[in-house]
């Protein structure tokens, strides 16, 4: 298994569609930041970002999906993201990449106002004492409204019951604007991006008997 990760992780720099800033040329913002869609896709469609997004199951469904959008996803773990960016690379998606980072430091790879929408898909829900490392929680909604167009939407999808009421509890707390939440998303027979895909570890839960928690909402 270890020998596999490794040729996966010196794969992952043959890939054109993933980003791997090193420390020194975070120590500025990224050469990239607020020129996306012009330098990297070479058009001006919307940006969209999947955070923590794993194996890019998310992020690689909606880009086929929405030929007209362009995704990113982000994560922190070069193992997951090999598989992201190889099945965008046999899909030929060229309205995808991948940036290898924490997402503390999202504010170094985007400008003001430069991403269109956000999707949070099944993040660590950080039981405990850390309510901070939360993907949803204050701190990381003030990064999100800095690169954020004015109006722009958050998403959330979770098995976990605790993130789910937190998000909840946090959009209220901080004034935001809930649009839409429901803790039965497949109950509900919609006809959205957020029932049309199912991740691996998606179906594994539902086939569990766990229900999957949805939300949107906007920063006030």
């Amino acid at each position: 298994m270890a020998k596999r990760k490794l040729e996966r992780f010196e794969e992952c720099k043959t890939f054109p569609n993933l980003i791997q800033a090193g420390y020194f040329e975070l120590l500025n913002d990224y050469p990239l930041k607020g020129k996306w869609s012009e330098k990297y896709f070479n058009n001006q469609h919307p940006l969209v970002l999947e955070l923590g997004c794993g194996k890019g199951e998310y992020t690689n469904s909606l880009a086929l999906k929405n030929p007209g959008i362009n995704y990113i996803g982000i994560d922190n773990k070069g193992a997951r993201l090999w598989r992201g960016c190889k099945t965008a690379i046999e899909k030929k998606l060229d309205n995808v990449c991948f940036v290898r980072t924490r997402i503390e430091l999202i504010e170094r790879f985007f400008s003001t106002g430069e991403v269109s929408e956000i999707w949070i898909t099944f993040p660590d829900p950080q039981p405990g004492s850390r309510e901070r490392k939360r993907l949803t929680s204050p701190r990381f909604l003030k990064q999100y409204k800095q690169i954020l167009k004015p109006d722009s939407i958050i998403h959330l999808k979770t098995d976990n019951l605790m993130l789910f009421e937190y998000t909840l509890d946090t959009i209220q707390n901080e004034g935001h604007e809930l649009l839409f939440h429901s803790f039965d998303l497949y109950g509900l027979n919609l006809e959205d991006d957020a029932s049309a895909v199912q991740t691996f570890y998606e179906k594994m839960f539902l086939e569990q008997g766990i229900s999957i928690k949805y939300l949107r909402f906007r920063l006030k």
